[in-house]
């Protein structure tokens, strides 16, 4: 029922859409970092992500549970690297590097998915789609750096950028592994399952976190940054990204990883009033062909 209804849109916009949704929760994680802690945010995420998202479910989830039983090694790699693991990994990074690595460390996130779909799918890749690959994070890299590559030579990594590095490995792997669910797994049966179980392999991390680092504070700000990252980058992210992987394969999703910095830059504009300048337009232009290149039939 779920996937018939997201048939009626163009994978390309879910994409879009998904992207522009994540750009806002990896702002989001680095302006509240101080006062809300990693963990605690991504349990209460998945948490009310699941509350949201079972009594609709539901019915679907137990139809597909014998499934689920056969594959329960699949669901459950499913639920620790994409639930549990990847927003965890983003957050806790996020507490001691910047937005601009975590950014660029992530522009190599279709990289990666298109060596684990040739080792683990046997997926072949084009000459096209690398080169499509090649033009988008040279785009990506204008923009990160205003077109100075100087920049490039004064950029400073730290531990938290280790942290974003295992975020992008982790995510390429769940992506990957997303082509091998069964027909009847796909759409809110996995969803569902991933989410749950995604939620209780955070919650002893969390307990853990509020024992020895930070206790979650439940302010105006936690909790409208709580809602937000529930619907938005969670259920309806997760609901397209995974629908987008099925209909395109891991390689063609994959490379609109590469859109995170420009949406980041036009929310920057549209939100905190900063300026768009030519080096903005063109390193979206070149994110853009890239994507047409890497996406031709």
């Amino acid at each position: 029922m779920q996937h018939s209804f997201l048939d009626r849109f163009s994978p390309y916009l879910l994409l879009v859409l998904t992207i522009s949704f994540w750009a806002g929760n990896f702002n989001l994680a680095r302006a509240i970092h101080a006062d809300v802690p990693p963990l605690g945010l991504s349990f209460w995420r998945w948490a009310v992500a699941a509350l949201i998202l079972l009594p609709f479910a539901w019915s679907s989830m137990r139809a597909a549970l014998p499934l689920a039983r056969k594959h329960w090694r699949l669901v459950l790699a499913l639920a620790v690297l994409g639930i549990a693991g990847f927003n965890s990994l983003v957050y806790v990074g996020l507490q001691t590097t910047t937005a601009t690595n975590g950014v660029l460390l992530q522009s190599v996130t279709p990289i990666t998915m298109i060596l684990l779909a040739g080792l683990v799918l046997h997926e072949k890749s084009t000459l096209a789609q690398w080169l499509g690959i090649g033009v988008s994070l040279v785009g990506v890299l204008v923009i990160i750096t205003k077109a100075d590559w100087q920049v490039v030579q004064q950029l400073a990594f730290n531990r938290g950028d280790v942290w974003i590095v295992l975020a992008t490995l982790d995510w390429s792997l769940y992506t990957v592994l997303l082509r091998k669910l069964p027909d009847g797994l796909k759409g809110l049966p996995i969803l569902g399952f991933t989410v749950s179980l995604g939620a209780l392999v955070i919650l002893p991390l969390y307990v853990y976190e509020s024992l020895t680092f930070q206790t979650m504070p439940f302010t105006a700000v936690s909790v409208a940054s709580i809602a937000y990252v529930a619907v938005f980058p969670s259920l309806l992210a997760y609901m397209f990204w995974n629908h987008a992987t099925q209909k395109l394969g891991v390689s063609r999703t994959g490379q609109f990883s590469h859109l995170m910095p420009v949406f980041g830059i036009l929310l920057a504009t549209l939100l905190l009033g900063e300026r768009l300048q030519l080096f903005h337009a063109l390193g979206m232009g070149l994110v853009a062909v890239g994507l047409i290149l890497t996406n031709r039939k």
